[in-house]
């Protein structure tokens, strides 16, 4: 395969909500382009970027593909990304490869709530944008509809370059509003369409639409403002020319028109993309660190090489596969370079360009190409590979962390030997995820963005490694503390036939502020009990309280205080004053009103602005306390404070509530006090539990 420069590359990230046609799309510029020979589609199970088993039976994007293709002697790698919103993570992850993005927007449905997220991270990886006005070929879609959709979205900066010819069934090409042309289409053709005179029915139409983007081109441009009001127009060289200088600095964000589906309109997309996006090198260097200091390295072949890692695959047969971008320098095959994170050295064989599942070999990679290579030995997502005579680190993904956990647990003694080494090599590619052992309820809890998510990681681990778990929702980690005081006597005596057990302790115990934990005071004088058992009388406090009083919940935010005490010379030991400590804690616990803690989650929903009323009344109903509202376009940010024990089952209500439409991230915030209600069914519960698991010993 041969090699392109850095001014001949593209990488496009091509975003959206899901079902928007992102791989569809894919598919039929890679048709077009010649790089692959039919027209493939989602609903038949073929496309080149959905080759996942998960993706194939659920026909949807679950992590993002790569492919590229050749278009006017330039490459195109093209990153075919997950628009759900269990899966959205992922998006933000690739797109740091990306120098540009073509956000798709339903024809049918509009701007959605994912498309406005992918939408934010363009915008934060400061990336020029075009929008593609997809299914205009389907019942019910619209072109004015979708596009005033956007422009409420994302500003009268969105403006059409192209408008659609025909409607619904009748759709069948594209009006350019640059050259003043009409370009039909072949249905499932091979995405070239024919050029021909504009119908007299939409001259009218398309002269006005012709007029509005001249006026925006020459708006940021004082040269072309000039020219406009001197000659009254500008001509399609001079719009094209102003076009790609406002594309670049995000002055505009031109709107295209197609049918995915019908593969029309594709060949206008790739020239759009070749003609109007930045080269890798255009967007300005690249910001890393150097020795601790912060440098900035342009994207070009003349300087040392560099390549950031930001994306990873598990495969059962050829390993870890790690996907880069090649930031600085020319990466050739074989190179030796070094991880700046771990200090290793790796030796790059089989360079290869991503064709979906794929990879196809070449010999070098220029600045700003993606790649991958299979089987390095520690490199993981977010690392950098650099020559190790210039070495540099750019700065990790960020992604926040997953919002729901699920007690996992193998099937089998097989299953449990293996499973901690299938997760992990999962865990190696998918970064949003975590897998944790709870010290308290001594569960393994496998955590991600959604139900749907973890579920396609345990339908992986069983598919890929054979490994079958049981997901289970995971045990509250309850906790127990006192309201109230209290100053107990505990008073361990036994006698036996020889020594006997003498230990004799009198504490106070008072409540401490959430999160304290435990405080522990002597205040012994006089040697009412010698210092060398004290610790045994704290040790005893403690190992009672780990237990807890009320349901086995271990106790925490209290406060001890020692003050008096006696001891026997004979048959005082440190056992004997740590079972008086157990006494005391138990003594304690009889006056010092005890009660439940329970977790509070932090939580927060994106969701379309018309289910704001449904989702409060929701939140109200799970004991959740409302602390903010935002409206960002159509979206509506709730932020509440809700128990975790009433947050277990959210993702499928919240699915059901929007019609899929909503998102939620939470993360943990406090403990507080469960309502007395409450508390009786749990104290009731883990009683219960306790007398079944004596039974069961008996």
């Amino acid at each position: 395969m041969k090699t392109y420069d850095t001014k001949d590359i593209r990488n496009v990230g091509i975003v959206g909500h899901g079902g928007s046609g992102k791989t569809t799309l894919t598919a039929g510029l890679l048709f077009a382009t010649g790089a692959t020979n039919r027209l493939t589609r989602v609903d038949e199970g073929n496309t080149i970027t959905d080759f996942d088993d998960e993706e194939i039976q659920r026909r949807i994007s679950i992590s993002t593909a790569i492919a590229f293709a050749e278009w006017k002697k330039t490459k195109i790698n093209l990153l075919d990304t997950p628009g759900y919103n269990i899966f959205i993570n992922d998006t933000r992850a690739a797109l740091v490869a990306a120098d540009a993005a073509l956000v798709m927007v339903d024809g049918i449905a509009g701007v959605e709530v994912q498309t406005e997220k992918t939408w934010e991270f363009a915008s934060h990886y400061k990336l020029p944008r075009a929008l593609v006005i997809n299914k205009l070929d389907r019942e019910r879609s619209s072109f004015e509809r979708a596009l005033e959709s956007i422009q409420a979205n994302f500003g009268r900066n969105a403006v059409p370059i192209q408008i659609p010819l025909g409607s619904e069934r009748d759709f069948r090409g594209v009006i350019d509003l640059i050259q003043m042309k009409a370009v039909t289409y072949e249905p499932g053709g091979n995405g070239t369409g024919k050029v021909e005179d504009i119908p007299a029915a939409a001259a009218d139409a398309a002269q006005k639409a012709h007029e509005a983007l001249v006026e925006m081109v020459a708006e940021g441009n004082d040269e072309l403002m000039e020219e406009f009001f001197e000659k009254g127009g500008l001509s399609p060289e001079r719009i094209l020319e102003g076009l790609s200088s406002a594309v670049a600095e995000m002055r505009l964000y031109p709107v295209l028109c197609a049918s995915a589906y019908l593969n029309a309109g594709a060949d206008l997309i790739l020239n759009f993309i070749v003609e109007h996006f930045p080269h890798p090198g255009r967007r300005g260097p690249v910001t890393g660190q150097q020795n601790g200091t912060e440098v900035a390295r342009p994207v070009s072949d003349s300087e040392p090489v560099s390549a950031f890692v930001f994306k990873t695959v598990a495969d059962p047969f050829a390993g870890r596969i790690s996907f880069f971008k090649v930031y600085s320098g020319v990466l050739k095959n074989d190179a030796n370079l070094q991880n700046a994170a771990r200090g290793s050295t790796e030796r790059l064989a089989h360079l290869g360009c991503p064709m979906g599942k794929t990879i196809t070999p070449v010999t070098e990679l220029h600045a700003g190409d993606i790649g991958a290579v299979a089987k390095l030995k520690d490199t993981q997502t977010g690392d950098t590979l650099c020559d190790k005579n210039s070495l540099i680190a750019y700065p990790p993904i960020q992604l926040p962390e997953p919002s729901i956990a699920f007690a996992i647990q193998a099937n089998s003694r097989q299953d449990e030997d293996r499973m901690g080494n299938a997760v992990q090599r999962i865990l190696e590619e998918d970064q949003s995820l975590r897998f944790y052992r709870d010290p308290q309820t001594k569960e393994f809890l496998l955590a991600g963005s959604g139900q749907q998510h973890v579920e396609v990681i345990v339908s992986r681990l069983k598919k890929r490694y054979g490994v079958e778990v049981t997901l289970k929702a995971p045990k509250i980690p309850y906790r127990e503390t006192i309201r109230g005081t209290a100053d107990v006597q505990g008073r361990h005596k036994k006698q036996t036939g020889g020594h006997g057990q003498f230990g004799d302790c009198r504490i106070r115990m008072e409540p401490l502020p959430r999160g304290a934990r435990f405080e522990f005071a002597n205040e012994i004088f006089g040697g009412a009990i010698p210092k060398q058992y004290i610790p045994a009388v704290e040790k005893g406090i403690l190992e009672a309280a780990e237990n807890g009083f009320l349901a086995g919940y271990p106790m925490v935010d209290f406060k001890v205080i020692l003050y008096d005490g006696s001891y026997h010379d004979v048959d005082s030991s440190e056992l004997s004053f740590k079972l008086a400590g157990r006494k005391a804690f138990k003594a304690a616990m009889q006056q010092a009103k005890p009660a439940l803690l329970e977790p509070i989650m932090n939580v927060e929903i994106q969701a379309p602005v018309e289910y704001a009323g449904d989702l409060m009344g929701d939140l109200n109903g799970r004991r959740g306390r409302i602390s903010g509202m935002e409206t960002r376009g159509n979206t509506q940010i709730l932020r509440a404070q809700v128990p975790m024990a009433e947050m277990l089952n959210y993702q499928n209500d919240l699915t059901s509530m929007t019609q899929g439409r909503a998102s939620f991230t939470m993360e943990f915030d406090h403990y507080d006090f469960v309502p007395q209600l409450q508390a009786d069914k749990i104290i009731a519960a883990a009683k219960a539990a306790k007398a079944g698991e004596e039974e069961e010993e008996e």
